[in-house]
């Protein structure tokens, strides 16, 4: 039988609640018991109607990015129907996230075995054969491209990336009125960008979802595709809609408050930016609260609404985050990872130096609270970052010699762990160690500037401009701690060279609209050039 998933409100998901008295809820576990708001789709399958609830579940959850509960809902769907192919193909999908380009292929395909042992024999379980549609059989087939699980298939993450993304193009023309295809096609299309965000990708996605919005304009993952695709200063304007609609359709999905805020920074909206990410941590923790653990303290909501407070001019409330989150690391096992949302010690670390940079480098307690950094180079690198940008501030010529060595430190550990898993050339052209060179080279200029030789530190600021500028735009807060164009202003107007300062920051101010520091130089520059010519 060929069931349509069809989830408004997910009104059959009601979260088990505790009962006093036969057929009746406590009033205080009423929120509990309520439906989860999670958007609405339309998928139509062949599973089992009992499975259709977790199914739709996790559906919804995994077009919010909200992979691990996806997971579980899938695999509940498995156990609800065990010939249930979706319930499979779903499980497998939420181990691959494109727009962070991460995968964990062995994961997937444990799941997509326990369907059936091959690419084949799932295809033909999955199809008419099976008791499933050719629908079905031709997304199961997409997502063994995505995992090279064919014998003749890629190895090669992007070669597969490619396949699959052509997979989904051609499933998308197959199925038109199939919104979840477009959907997939175009998120596919946005995990091709390896080399980072590529404008024309970008909007190739963004078409496909903008034909396809209003038929269904409280689908998650069309909104929040079309949000990726517009999350940088030249296109956000188009993905304000988005952005606005979003937090409403499904408000208890913590990366879906969140994920507004692409928006919201790429414009300078502070206020909304501060009021997404408290909106995501209050989903966050109140469901750690349900699993019995306390509020979170680092990671990605905390880090972009510690920026929002430092936009805001909230520096104490900004402090207060940078001091749960160490605590937090107090109580962890450490961990370090390219990308510091994914371990405490380094979102402390990126947490820290967003703190000094956007206070002008003013003096903190927390430069000085110990940490070990030795199994952690990329933390190790922004913390060395952030100690010499403060001794700078402070004109501590000593202290900022000794930020550059722990930098350099870092950076050779960094090197010496990455080349042996992924060679020295593809090292050098990460966008991490792009920026750990960038950051490197302000530190330079800074130590010039403090000597005196202002020449010589603003070529060094320029050759870290250009480098920024030949690296693809990246959404969020600043990605170099301190934005090279920015950093090169301040160095100019404190040499006294007020119009090339006020171009400076111009540029900064484009690629970072309303940012408070670089608006603030390009005032001070106009104004020291409009007094130059009184």
């Amino acid at each position: 039988m060929r069931w349509t998933s069809h989830a408004g409100l997910v009104t059959s998901l009601l979260i088990a609640a505790a009962v006093s008295l036969p057929g009746t809820i406590r009033a205080q576990d009423a929120a509990a018991a309520r439906p989860l708001r999670l958007g609405t789709i339309t998928f139509e399958n062949s599973g089992a109607p009992e499975a259709q609830p977790a199914f739709d579940r996790g559906m919804l959850l995994m077009h919010s990015f909200e992979y691990g509960s996806a997971a579980t809902a899938f695999r509940e769907a498995q156990e609800a129907d065990p010939d249930f192919a979706m319930a499979y193909w779903g499980e497998a999908m939420t181990y691959n996230h494109p727009v962070w380009m991460e995968q964990d292929r062995d994961a997937a395909l444990e799941a997509l075995r326990r369907f059936a042992p091959t690419p084949a024999e799932r295809a033909e379980r999955a199809g008419p054969a099976g008791g499933g549609t050719a629908r079905e059989a031709v997304y199961m087939r997409a997502v063994d491209m995505l995992y090279g699980s064919g014998s003749e298939s890629p190895t090669d993450k992007q070669a597969r990336d490619d396949a699959y993304a052509e997979a989904m193009g051609d499933l998308h023309a197959t199925y038109p009125d199939d919104e979840d295809a477009a959907a997939f096609h175009a998120l596919a299309l946005l995990g091709t960008a390896h080399e980072g965000r590529d404008f024309a990708t970008y909007m190739k996605a963004a078409a496909i979802l903008e034909e396809v919005v209003d038929a269904n304009p409280d689908h998650p993952g069309i909104v929040h595709y079309l949000i990726h695709s517009y999350d940088d200063p030249i296109h956000a304007p188009l993905g304000l809609r988005a952005a606005r609609a979003y937090s409403t359709i499904a408000p208890d999905a913590g990366h879906a408050q969140h994920m507004t805020s692409h928006i919201f920074v790429a414009l300078g909206m502070w206020d909304d930016v501060v009021a997404a990410n408290e909106n995501a941590m209050r989903v966050v923790d109140a469901g750690r609260a349900k699993r019995g653990m306390g509020p979170g303290a680092c990671g990605h909501y905390n880090y972009w609404l510690e920026y929002g407070y430092l936009q805001q001019g909230r520096p104490d409330d900004a402090r207060r985050l940078v001091r749960e989150c160490y605590d937090r690391v107090l109580e962890s096992a450490g961990g370090d990872t390219p990308d510091p949302d994914n371990s405490p010690v380094g979102s402390f670390a990126q947490m820290l130096s967003r703190y000094v940079v956007d206070t002008g480098g003013a003096p903190t307690p927390a430069l000085e609270w110990p940490i070990d950094l030795s199994a952690a180079p990329y933390a190790g690198i922004t913390a060395a970052f952030a100690r010499g940008f403060a001794a700078a501030r402070a004109g501590d010529a000593t202290a900022l010699t000794a930020a550059r060595a722990q930098l350099a430190d870092a950076r050779a550990a960094l090197a010496a762990q990455s080349s042996s898993e992924a060679g020295d050339e593809a090292v050098e052209e990460s966008s991490w160690a792009k920026r750990s060179r960038i950051l490197g080279l302000e530190l330079e200029a800074l130590q010039l500037s403090l000597l005196g030789e202002d020449d010589a530190a603003i070529d060094i600021a320029r050759r870290a401009a250009e480098m920024e500028e030949a690296m693809p735009f990246e959404f969020g807060p600043p990605f170099i701690d301190a934005p090279t164009h920015e950093l090169l202003g301040h160095l100019l107007l404190a040499a006294g060279r007020a119009d090339e300062a006020g171009e400076a920051y111009a540029k900064a101010v484009a690629r970072t609209p309303n940012r408070v520091q670089a608006v603030r130089g390009l005032e001070a520059a106009g104004a020291e050039t409009t007094a130059a010519g009184d």
